[in-house]
């Protein structure tokens, strides 16, 4: 047994793996209790309010930089307007009209936007397996989202509002993307990861209390117990747990091998839109559900391949 096949069966990469996608993947449903009667604004505003002297606390016992220069503090400016405003903004919206499993599917495609704009802006290329895999991907959850809209009770403006979500959820994902590229620049690498993101989450929700109260008025204060219990579930747990947990994953086994845990987020995002929002499963759901894991399990390889071709050629040069 190699080295790598060792590491990859170790509890220490194992746990943390199914931690993370399980936890990813069972957010998109607790969103939907979070947009039931209080608006999404004021629900991304109350998770990040929660999340982001948590995340503070965190860098500050790994011991990270906290004091970020002129650049860098612009960058995380940027990083929140995107990822922790622009992204859930639209997510949480996106839910109002979309079942939230078919949501997380679209997302499983934000590394084909991740792609382009690393090549528009990093010039990185595109492998050819990578293209290929996208691209059956594209189709699986295209098929995804043609039942989606076929199962509409109403094809006018409940329809209507089907399409609105979709576009809603693709916004999402480029703002995801606009951030995850922006932050790989130079000065993003220079900054620790959990230290750029606590400024990042910080940006991110003052401008989420500016929009909630521009857009819904005064903040509202659900008296539902399973509302705040959710609020705290994403806050500490799905947005402050894992991601040590999952950059910790990055170092041991790399960024390739650990994109793969989200076909694991995919699977029980599924699996609970399934037990809780009666998501009806069809032969084109299933032919859609198949093309789509295929795809990116095909895309994630390629950019493994070429991850491990990058490292063995730094290797040669040392």
């Amino acid at each position: 047994m190699s080295a790598t096949t060792t590491d990859m069966l170790s509890w220490r990469v194992i746990l943390p793996f199914v931690l993370t996608g399980t936890i990813w993947g069972s957010t998109w449903f607790v969103i939907t209790g979070q947009i039931d009667g209080v608006p999404a604004a004021w629900s991304v505003f109350y998770r990040f309010a929660l999340a982001t002297p948590a995340l503070f606390c965190v860098a500050f016992l790994m011991k990270r930089r906290l004091r970020l220069t002129g650049p860098e503090q612009r960058l995380a400016m940027l990083v929140g307007l995107f990822q922790f405003s622009g992204n859930f903004l639209f997510v949480y919206h996106a839910e109002l009209y979309v079942t939230s499993g078919i949501v997380a599917m679209m997302f499983a495609l934000l590394m084909v936007p991740n792609a382009l704009f690393a090549r528009l802006f990093l010039g990185e290329k595109v492998q050819g397996g990578f293209i290929a895999g996208s691209a059956v991907a594209i189709v699986g959850v295209s098929f995804l989202l043609v039942h989606e809209w076929r199962a509409n009770p109403n094809a006018g403006v409940v329809g209507g509002n089907v399409l609105l979500g979709i576009g809603l959820a693709m916004l999402g994902i480029l703002a995801a993307s606009v951030a995850n590229v922006i932050q790989a620049n130079p000065t993003g690498r220079a900054v620790p990861m959990v230290s750029l993101l606590a400024w990042a989450m910080l940006y991110g929700t003052a401008f989420d209390l500016f929009y909630a109260f521009a857009t819904s008025g005064p903040p509202p204060f659900p008296t539902k117990p399973t509302y705040w219990a959710g609020i705290a579930y994403l806050a500490l747990i799905g947005s402050v747990v894992t991601f040590p947990l999952h950059y910790n994953l990055v170092r041991e086994i790399g960024a390739g091998r650990t994109a793969y845990n989200s076909i694991l987020t995919i699977a029980v995002a599924m699996a609970l839109s399934t037990l809780f929002e009666d998501y009806s499963w069809t032969a084109l759901t299933v032919l859609g559900m198949a093309l789509a894991v295929l795809g990116m399990f095909i895309a994630l390889k390629a950019r493994r391949q070429k991850a491990i071709q990058v490292e063995e050629s730094a290797r040669l040069r040392r």
